[in-house]
Formats: structure tokens, sequence, C-alpha cells
């Protein structure tokens, strides 16, 4: 059983710990270690998920089981490439879900979480990057309606990756 949430200041020690785990556990096997540690070392400081948690422009859900985090999501508006030409977007910036739930029924509804959540900030397109090499979630994606539009880059310390941009409307 879990329950999805919205993330507080009490969260950023699971967060941070939690979001480095999938990040690596996922992408640590396909890149260099210096590369997944300079990206680690930024995007997964306390420092930085506080502000994260701050940061008007982003809403943080989690999905919390007995155990802890299993699962979280980060919307962001702001940046959009040219690719997403619907009204009104807004990113989901992350999508992590630890792998023991995986088919276990938290992805879906952690995304309708991020729908409703993405609706109540009166976005009406949805847009992502998901690495070209993770067909594991772009399965996902596509089977909740996420259509394919392009691409962008994603530096991962000094490695310049693609991410394939997906989006949905939900306006």
């Amino acid at each position: 059983m879990f329950t999805i949430r919205s993330a507080t200041h009490a969260d950023v020690p699971s967060l941070t710990a939690f979001g480095a785990r999938i990040f690596r556990e996922t992408f640590g096997p396909h890149n260099r270690p210096e590369d997944l540690a300079a990206y680690l070392d930024d995007a997964y400081s306390e420092d930085r998920q506080r502000s994260e948690l701050d940061d008007p422009a982003r809403s943080t859900l989690v999905a919390d089981s007995a155990s802890g985090i299993v699962g979280f999501a980060q919307l962001h508006a702001a940046y959009t490439p040219d690719c997403v030409t619907g009204p009104a977007p807004i990113e989901v910036l992350r999508f992590y879900v630890d792998p023991q739930w995986h088919g276990r029924g938290l992805a879906p509804v952690l995304m309708d979480a991020v729908l409703s959540e993405a609706q109540s900030r009166q976005a009406r397109t949805l847009w992502l990057g998901v690495w070209e090499r993770n067909p594991r979630a772009i399965a996902f994606y596509l089977k909740r309606g996420f259509q394919d539009v392009g691409s962008h880059e994603f530096l991962l310390g000094q490695d310049r990756q693609t991410d394939r941009v997906m989006v949905l409307a939900i306006g």
C-alpha cells in the first residue's frame, strides 16, 4: 500500500537519498562513473532538494509506503523546447519509481497525481524528456498516451546525451 502527497522539507534527506539511488541504479551501468558522480553531486544535494521544494515553479509529489519513499515526481513550469507546441506547457522533470514497485500499480497512480497537479496549475500540455536508451520508461509513457515530438540534449557530467521529448495534451 502507498499514498501520494506533496513533499515537505522533512522529506529532503529521504528525497536526496532516494533520487540519487534510483538515478544511479537506472543510469549508472550505462555511463562513466565520473559523469554520473558530477550529475548526482549537483542534482541530489540536500541544498538543491530544499531549494527545489521552495521554488514556486515546481511541485514535488512523493509516494510513501510503510518502508518510506517508493516514488516521486516533480513538475517544473519553466523552459520548454521548441518541439513542444501545445498550450500552457509544464514539464515532468522527474518521475521515479523504486524498481521493487514496478508492475504493482504505483506508476499509473503517481502519473494520475501528476496530471491532477498539472491541471491545478492550469497546464494544458504535459511534456517530459526521457533518455533515448530507456525503453521501459518510453513504453510506459507511450502507454499513457504521450507522443514523441522530438529530442533535446541532456548533459550528464561532460557527456551530451539525447532525450526523446514526449508530450500529452491534458486540457
